[in-house]
């Protein structure tokens, strides 16, 4: 299994490569990478089937006990088939569609990375590792989103997708440490063993907030849905595999994952079935209202997102059963869709509905495919939408509580994702309104052949369902439970309720579609866009840059004093709280002594940081600053280091030479400051110097540990390979803090290359 992540991100690092060395054929050779990773989850299908789950872990964090782990089981191979399966007609897709492109070797490269990404997710068999791949997920989608990042559109769109999802990664982080604290173990395996203890544990209610938190905001529930039609401004292939089949149903998958631990309890069902069904029932209102195709498609995967939610927040056996064969139709149907509407705009030129009709005679097999997969997404028969349809409804009239309110949200979602597919499926091929303007042509098989397929595979799943329950979603089924249930597909089940539910909603479902357009032409004008979620991400988004701004302003106010000030006051004050609330300050200081000598340095170092502060001159400055120098070098020579003192010398030699001759032709120093200024500034100083002293007369005052100096003399040599001990000290006992000094000088370096460079620039 690590292999299989593996290969994803070494193909992902290689594919911009092969592109440049083998454009023609990159998509085609990509492709295979999906395609040997599906094949092998396909080989795995009887061995999981079977009640067997592979694992695989490695050590990672030991200390924490977390490890890079990984496990197939039921629920992971169903999303590893889906992801890896759509993954291949993306490719050969994107070969087609973005032929010519000059970022095409990027785009490759992005979507093996995500890929991989994905399936590191649902193979994750711990916590940690599961967030790691989760965020990676988060990112790859920014840059997809942003693929096209000349517009700003697309900028915008990918911004708002990675804020959104990205706080509720952060949520979801918090969530799984508090997770891993209440079972005690972060791997999954041990997690599901103890289900029980995590649901009656104190913890309980701030897991679940977190979890639902990261969940709902990747898979785009309400009120965090506006990412997703956001996200439309991608290309098709992006929109086809990250938005229909893979990335939004990360949250599904996280809760269909955790359903065993966390479901089966009030706050579970309540907080989630409500989610699930005021998403399913809001985003097939807003599909509705949109005329660009991508629009219509991504409101109507947000309420099919919705309507897993629900089926999850049921926490029934019928309701998981209902969830993963949805799961599944949805994956094949709306993947179609999209990549038909990328087709209808390559052909036609648009993706407006209300210029779209007749493309069934110049794209025949486009049309075909989007059909059938409108036709599934109706729930039609024999397709398995049909099969799919009616286990959502025995799931709701099921219901363990508020089955009414369930069934009755049910049917309406079902009736305008009926409406919906009967806009995207034929409208756009067999409408009479078609623009006279418009000049369609056909398309090149590689644009017609990806969404036809899947197409076909969802009417062979519902004509041969059983093959499908046994193998594939009955193992599914059985980690969503915690326990293996029975699932048996089939086409008729004889003149029931269901059926009948069934019938009314397709009948519903085309008779709004059917009067759509004149109940849209009522509505006030607008897109609904300037209100709702979307409208308060917009005020938070611009309020937390005007504070951002406002806070830059006030602590970035190009004043050097302030700078000081504020790092002097803040280091004083924690120092002076930090001192009292030791206890150890000693009721008498120590007074300070010394020869005469002694007191004369001091007085040199006095005398010259006086100078430099009072005096209007700059030269004068200069040769105040150099008598503190000196004072500071005198010292180390009167305590016995004259190598010290030496260098000392050296610098502050240097030092006066370089800036006397920057400075000499400069005027007298202007007075800025007004005297309240000045006055602050004194106090500022003593502060700081005040404090100081006391500081070092209270480390004069306690008991000093033995000297050290016969360690470093001892060690010097064997353990730091060196005779020069104060070297040895610097590179190898204090190697930290050398490399911190050598640090802060690096990056000065940098910053007065960076103003060499913009006067250069200015001046050219």
């Amino acid at each position: 299994m690590i292999i299989a992540v593996l290969t994803g991100f070494g193909a992902a690092l290689a594919a911009p490569l092969l592109h440049r060395w083998l454009p023609r054929w990159t998509g085609l050779l990509c492709a295979l990478v999906p395609l040997l990773l599906f094949s092998y989850f396909g080989a795995q299908v009887g061995a999981v089937a079977s009640g067997r789950t592979a694992r695989a872990a490695y050590e990672w964090i030991p200390s924490l006990g977390v490890a890079l782990s990984f496990s197939l089981d039921g629920l992971s191979l169903l999303f590893a088939l889906i992801i890896s399966g759509i993954g291949v007609l993306v490719m050969a897709y994107a070969s087609s569609y973005f032929h010519g492109h000059h970022h095409l070797g990027r785009f490759y490269g992005l979507i093996l990375a995500f890929m991989a990404a994905m399936i590191g997710t649902v193979l994750a068999g711990d916590l940690i590792t599961l967030f790691v791949f989760w965020e990676l997920t988060g990112l790859c989608s920014y840059l997809l989103i942003g693929f096209d990042h000349g517009r700003a559109a697309a900028r915008k769109a990918a911004l708002q997708a990675l804020l959104v999802t990205g706080a509720g990664g952060l949520a979801l982080l918090a969530g799984f440490i508090l997770l891993g604290q209440a079972a005690g173990s972060t791997d999954l395996a041990a997690i599901f063993q103890g289900g029980e203890l995590v649901r009656h544990h104190a913890l309980y209610l701030p897991i679940l907030f977190l979890v639902l938190t990261g969940a709902f905001t990747k898979s785009a529930q309400f009120p965090f849905h506006f990412w997703l039609p956001g996200a439309m401004e991608a290309p098709t292939p992006v929109s086809a595999y990250l938005h229909s089949a893979t990335m939004v149903k990360l949250g599904i998958y996280l809760l269909a994952r955790l359903s065993p631990v966390l479901g089966g309890t009030d706050a579970w069902f309540w907080s989630v079935t409500l989610a699930g069904g005021v998403t399913m029932v809001a985003g097939g209102a807003l599909a509705l209202l949109r005329s660009d195709l991508k629009q219509v498609l991504a409101y109507s995967t947000v309420s099919a997102l919705g309507t897993l939610t629900l089926l999850l927040g049921l926490h029934t056996p019928a309701a998981a059963t209902a969830a993963m064969v949805f799961l599944l139709v949805h994956a094949l149907y709306k993947s179609a869709l999209f990549l038909a509407a990328g087709a209808v705009d390559h052909g036609a030129g648009t993706r407006d509905l209300r210029r779209l009709g007749g493309l069934a005679r110049t794209m025949p097999w486009v049309a075909v495919g989007a059909g059938l997969a409108a036709l599934s997404m109706a729930g039609v028969p024999p397709l398995v939408g049909f099969i799919a349809k009616e286990l959502l409804y025995e799931a709701k009239l099921q219901a363990p509580l508020a089955a009414g309110f369930v069934t009755v949200a049910g049917f309406i979602g079902n009736a305008l994702t009926v409406a919906v597919a009967v806009l995207v499926g034929y409208l756009p091929f067999y409408g009479r309104g078609a623009d006279p303007e418009l000049h369609h042509h056909r398309v090149e098989p590689l644009l017609w052949f990806p969404p036809l397929l899947p197409a076909l595979l969802g009417f062979v799943i519902g004509i041969f369902p059983g093959l499908a329950g046994r193998w594939l979603l009955e193992p599914a089924v059985a980690v969503v439970r915690g326990a293996s249930v029975p699932v048996e597909l089939a086409l008729w089940h004889g003149l029931t309720p269901v059926l009948l539910l069934g019938a009314a909603t397709v009948a519903t479902g085309v008779g709004i579609a059917f009067v759509r357009e004149t109940v849209f032409r009522r509505l006030p004008a607008g897109d609904g866009t300037g209100w709702g979620p979307e409208r308060g991400y917009g005020l938070f988004l611009k309020g937390m840059l005007a504070v951002a701004e406002r806070q830059t302003r006030m602590l970035q106010n190009g004043r050097l004093r302030y700078y000081l000030m504020t790092v002097v006051g803040t280091a004083v004050f924690l120092m002076t709280v930090a001192i009292f609330r030791s206890g150890e300050f000693p009721r008498q200081l120590p007074r300070p002594d010394g020869g005469l000598h002694e007191w004369f340095a001091a007085g040199v170092i006095m005398a010259g940081a006086l100078t430099a502060a009072t005096t209007t001159s700059r030269l004068a400055a200069v040769a105040g600053l150099g008598a503190v120098g000196y004072g500071v070098a005198l010292v180390y020579i009167l305590f016995g280091a004259p190598d010290l003192a030496m260098t000392q010398f050296c610098i502050e030699t240097l030092s006066i030479v370089l800036f006397v001759l920057v400075l000499y032709r400069l005027p007298r120093f202007s007075l800025l400051s007004r005297p309240a200024g000045r006055v602050r500034d004194i106090l500022v100083a003593c502060s700081i110097g005040g404090f100081m002293t006391v500081l070092v007369l209270l480390a004069v005052s306690q008991t000093l540990v033995p000297h050290i100096s016969s360690y470093f003399l001892a060690h010097s040599l064997p353990a730091g390979h060196g005779r020069n001990v104060v070297n040895v000290i610097l590179v190898d006992f204090r190697a930290l803090d050398t490399l911190g000094e050598i640090t802060v000088l690096a990056v000065a370096a940098l910053g007065v290359y960076g103003l060499m460079k913009a006067r250069d620039r200015e001046e050219g």
